[in-house]
Order: structure tokens, then C-alpha cells, then sequence
């Protein structure tokens, strides 16, 4: 097949897959190639040290990687001061409320860039990312995982104490203003 012919059946497909909304699908299979090679690399690395993998991890490690799976997506995916990460693929939108904003992804330019952009906004899609990250972290440097998972998840723990502490304040003070 032709270079001009495999870009026409693209074409089609893209077409035939979304006719009426643009879907970077080039940039998702560059987003998609990318992680595979990620985790090819850490594979490798963790074969290359000798590292031994767990049968199966500890309970108490999968609860600590999943909350810090959870702070860390949301950090680099909604915080205020993460913008300059997201800004050349995003664009802001508005404040979403303790600390986070609202982006766009920004249509403009490549799919892969459109791609990327839908990756760092969304923190559902960036925790696949994290979570292979603190997985290999796990296995090759145990100590120093732990240590960063369980300062994201005393931060994640903090988050949801101040959230319920100023539910409780609001509370609080409606009920004040009832009984006036």
C-alpha cells in the first residue's frame, strides 16, 4: 500500500469513527505508543537491576499506591500551580474551587499535542500513568515509593479533613443564622 493510499484509508476511518466531532486518534496512538514503551523501559530496568517482582503486592501497598494514585492524577491534572505543566496543551477555563481549575483542551496544532492535552486535564486518564510509575517505583526503589505514596496519601487525607471541616463550619454557621 501506497503512503498516499494507507493516509486516505486514515482518513476514512477517522471520518467513519467521528463524523461530526474531531477525535485526535493519531495522537491517542502516539499517547498509547508512548506508555507501552514506558513500561517496556521499566520492565527492562527492573529485569536489567534483578529486582525481584512480588507474587502479589501487599495489601497495605496497594491501598497506600491507590490514594496516592488518586493525590498525585489530581495534582499534576487540576491544581492551580500545576497550570505550567498543562498550559502549552491546555487552556484555562475557570476556578473549580479548593486550589483546582477548569481547562480546555486546546484544538489548535497537532492530534498528539490535542492528545496530550486530554491526558494531563484528565485525572481519571492520567492515573494509568501514575499508577505504572508508583508500580515500578515499587519494585525498583521500595523505600523511596513508600515514602513519596504516603506523603501524597497524608495530603489526600488532609484534603478530604479540611473539605469536612468546612462542611462542618458551614454548617455550623447556618445553623447560627437560622436561629437568628
Amino acid at each position: 500500500m501506497t503512503e498516499s493510499g494507507l493516509k486516505q484509508k486514515v482518513t476514512r476511518l477517522r471520518q467513519a469513527y467521528a463524523p461530526h466531532e474531531h477525535r485526535p486518534l493519531g495522537g491517542y496512538l502516539a499517547a498509547m505508543g508512548t506508555y507501552a514503551g514506558v513500561t517496556a523501559s521499566i520492565a527492562a530496568l527492573v529485569r536489567a537491576t534483578g529486582r525481584p517482582v512480588p507474587e502479589r503486592p501487599a495489601p497495605g501497598d496497594v491501598v497506600l499506591l491507590a490514594v496516592a494514585t488518586h493525590k498525585l492524577s489530581r495534582l499534576l491534572s487540576k491544581d492551580a500551580v500545576t497550570s505550567p505543566l498543562r498550559a502549552p496543551f491546555t487552556r484555562y477555563d475557570r476556578p473549580s474551587g479548593s486550589g483546582e481549575v477548569m481547562e480546555q483542551v486546546r484544538d489548535q496544532g497537532s492530534a498528539t499535542r490535542h492528545a496530550i492535552g486530554e491526558l494531563l486535564s484528565c485525572p481519571f486518564c492520567l492515573a494509568v500513568w501514575v499508577a505504572t510509575g508508583l508500580t515500578g517505583g515499587l519494585v525498583l526503589a521500595p523505600r523511596l515509593t513508600r515514602l513519596v505514596a504516603t506523603a501524597l496519601t497524608a495530603v489526600a487525607a488532609s484534603d478530604f479533613l479540611q473539605m469536612g471541616y468546612a462542611m462542618a463550619q458551614q454548617a455550623a454557621e447556618g445553623g447560627r443564622h437560622a436561629e437568628a
